[in-house]
């Protein structure tokens, strides 16, 4: 039986020398043996696994025939953002995790082989949508990141006329500037978005909804509405010293580095968080110039909410990881940050997260000496939410609060998913709530 393929990668040296894409795919000569591991279940756990409704036993067929094409387009029939999805979805614990192939071996390699056949489709370039026959039904979108794009899509092949109004210059929310190119080169999102304006979609980019123009405006001409407008990068940590120079915000840290203009960083740089964004900051430190990165996390490395193929690929790149550890004061000379003042902790009990509390161990304060902070401890909804889509009913953490079944708002004909509902999931959710969405828009106008 063949072994599970693994992808080639770049060097530490060539992948601390810029933000080339590391996982360079399947060969052929490796993604066809793989394909032909698969038992091609009659109700196939991965297909069920997967939330943006893939057909993964149909595809993995077809690529073993090698009609590459045909099962390129058979995923991109379910998912818009096939080649984002297939680079950075966490399929070992979706389509992955309950492969019948498990109990003889190794999962299929889902995830290397959906990409195989997306990077096929790519070279020939993706086949338009045409749009369906109008229906003479207007739906705004607001925010046009993979949920919008996704409902926009999908809404635009039914025939309604949908237009898609987006704050930022240019379409694809934290997929453009906030996924690091190292993982998700811009080419690739930028071809999936030509490919979901296809139908028709008409897009206004440099349009903020509540400051260029009304929420009651948009309303007034649409016959439905879907909110996307994803989550800010604001850090909830007022730690002293948070806004002294050599203190940076991850989301503005990773925006920058997504777009091309790089911070010249040095020395020694700090970490603070455990999650995905802390990861993908941490490594592009690494890029960034600094000449050690350090993760520091209250909890356990197993506790972080970071997947675990996430935490290995930093520590491949020489990220070192100091748990149970909190900074309780940033430190200045000459006003410019030096060190960071720490304590260490131990677990308590279980909090409303599942995991164990962090809890001060008296005395044990101690300093690390910094040249630069990255904050990278969370997002939080946009505060101005309450106040531009008035009347829409929040939730105590501030998402909008939405029917699980149909995505609809407290308010008539409006929608809402994304990060702005969930709270910051996975770019795959994102398509699935888009879907759902577009859905639920398209029976209310039938």
């Amino acid at each position: 039986m063949s072994v599970r393929p693994k992808m080639k990668e770049l060097s530490l040296e060539e992948r601390k020398a810029g933000f080339d894409e590391v996982e360079k795919g399947l060969a052929r000569h490796q993604a066809l043996p793989e394909a032909s591991r698969c038992l091609f279940c009659h109700e196939a756990p991965c297909v069920t696994g997967c939330i943006a409704g893939i057909d993964v036993v149909g595809f993995i067929r077809r690529l073993k025939t090698r009609n590459f094409i045909g099962a390129a387009r058979l995923a991109r029939e379910a998912n818009v953002f096939s080649a984002v999805c297939a680079r950075v979805c966490p399929s070992e614990e979706q389509c992955e995790k309950p492969c019948s192939s498990t109990n003889l071996a190794e999962p299929i390699a889902i995830s290397a082989l959906h990409r195989f056949i997306t990077d096929e489709e790519l070279k020939r370039g993706i086949r338009p949508q045409k749009a369906g026959a109008p229906t003479g039904k207007k739906v705004s979108i607001i925010g046009a990141g993979p949920a919008g794009l996704t409902c926009a899509h999908e809404l635009g092949r039914l025939g309604h006329e949908v237009t898609v109004f987006e704050a930022e210059d240019a379409p694809g929310g934290l997929m453009i500037h906030g996924i690091p190119r190292y993982r998700l080169p811009r080419e690739i999102v930028s071809a999936e978005i030509e490919y979901a304006l296809s139908p028709g979609v008409k897009m206004r980019t440099g349009v903020s909804v509540g400051k260029d123009i009304s929420f009651d405006g948009v309303r007034k001409d649409s016959d439905a509405v879907f909110i996307g407008i994803g989550l800010g990068y604001r850090s909830e940590l007022n730690t002293p010293g948070h806004d002294l120079p050599g203190v940076l915000q991850a989301g503005e840290f990773l925006r920058m580095a997504a777009l091309g203009d790089v911070p010249e960083l040095s020395g020694t740089v700090a970490v603070i968080g455990g999650g995905n964004v802390a990861m993908d900051a941490a490594c592009s430190a690494v890029r960034a110039g600094a000449s050690e990165v350090i993760v520091l996390y209250r909890r356990r490395e197993e506790d972080m909410p970071a997947w675990e193929r996430e935490r290995e690929f930093a520590k491949k790149e020489g990220v070192k990881f100091q748990c149970l550890t909190v900074p309780q004061k940033f430190i200045e000379k000459d006003g410019r940050l030096t060190a960071i003042e720490c304590v260490s902790t131990k677990l308590g009990k279980l909090d409303s997260s599942g995991r164990p509390r962090p809890e001060v161990i008296p005395g044990s304060e101690h300093t690390i000496d910094v040249d630069t902070v990255i904050l990278a401890t969370g997002q939080a909804p946009w505060p101005e939410l309450s106040s531009v889509f008035g009347g829409i009913r929040l939730s105590s953490s501030g998402t909008i609060e939405v029917d699980p079944e149909t995505l609809a708002t407290s308010v008539e004909g409006i929608f809402a998913g994304g990060d702005a509902v969930n709270r910051g999931q996975t770019v795959v959710q994102a398509v699935a709530d888009g879907k759902l969405a577009a859905k639920s828009i398209n029976d209310l106008l039938s």
